[in-house]
């Protein structure tokens, strides 16, 4: 007999998707916005006070809007389970509900994230350069700069940790790791699942992982090559990656998304039930 939804987990789950789509609405409209303010010839030193204002309010409601997604994240994903449904996403959500998947996850994201960071520019560690003698800058201390370049990539954040160490926080960088730091966190906890029951089904989110790495570093992929190729050949390839940056997030963030439906189905039973106990 099918389980027909009650109320209250219709009510979560539609809430969680509203949150959700308001979230990245938000983070794209105000990307937008923001890049209305990226002409050279609007700073003056009388405007560049309202902008920097603006740049403040602009990473406030990033922040705001990635609470409102995870949040959604959250009510979706628990509205799911307690749906006991049979279609795909809901065995994913089962699946990934348990204290072992949930550990999985959190250390995965964490580990991707900073992995990403570094591979990315956002973490910046430069042992040849000193922060002071080349940059005048004052250790600890950061500061946002408000313009210029295209959507997506300014305001940034400059954060001057050490002699050596920083962070460069640039909007896009940052919502690209969250999202690619999130699928590879699920795949990674659906991937170890269904091995346990299957020895087939990690390989393509490897291949995801892989691709989604070099999103907001195509030119990673030229360094790793140049080992086995040749410097020359390898910086030839990583100009060649980095116009290819387009590519890279239509190919990785898809296979990302999809792997995780490919391997729910392992984890299927018959009946359509969900072969993980949730509370597990």
């Amino acid at each position: 007999m099918v389980k027909i939804m009650g109320k209250g987990e219709s009510n979560a789950i539609s809430k969680g998707k509203k949150l959700i789509i308001l979230g990245f609405v938000t983070i794209a409209f105000i990307f937008v916005i923001y890049g209305r303010f990226q002409d050279p010839e609007l700073m003056t030193p009388s405007a560049i006070e309202t902008i920097q204002r603006i740049a403040i309010g602009f990473y406030i409601t990033l922040i705001a809007s990635f609470g409102a997604i995870a949040f959604g994240m959250y009510r979706y994903h628990k509205g799911k389970v307690e749906s006991k449904g049979k279609d795909l996403s809901t065995i994913i959500a089962i699946t990934t509900w348990n204290s072992k998947s949930r550990k999985i996850f959190v250390a995965t994201f964490v580990g991707y994230g900073i992995f990403f960071s570094l591979i990315s520019g956002t973490l910046v560690y430069q042992p040849e350069v000193n922060f002071i003698t080349h940059y005048g800058a004052t250790i600890p201390s950061g500061f946002i700069a408000p313009c210029c370049d295209g959507p997506g990539y300014m305001p940034k954040i400059i954060v001057y940790l050490t002699e050596h160490v920083g962070l460069q926080i640039i909007p896009i960088n940052l919502v690209l790791q969250v999202i690619v730091s999130y699928l590879v966190g699920l795949n990674t906890a659906i991937a170890v699942n269904a091995y346990t029951i299957s020895k087939k089904g990690s390989g393509m989110s490897t291949i995801g992982a892989a691709t989604g790495l070099f999103i907001a570093c195509p030119t990673c992929a030229g360094t790793f090559l140049s080992i086995f190729i040749g410097t020359a050949s390898g910086i030839a390839l990583s100009v060649a990656l980095a116009q290819m940056q387009t590519l890279f997030i239509a190919i990785s963030i898809p296979i990302l998304f999809v792997i995780p439906f490919v391997m729910a189905r392992k984890l299927r039973n018959p009946d359509g039930s969900c072969k993980i106990n949730s509370m597990k």
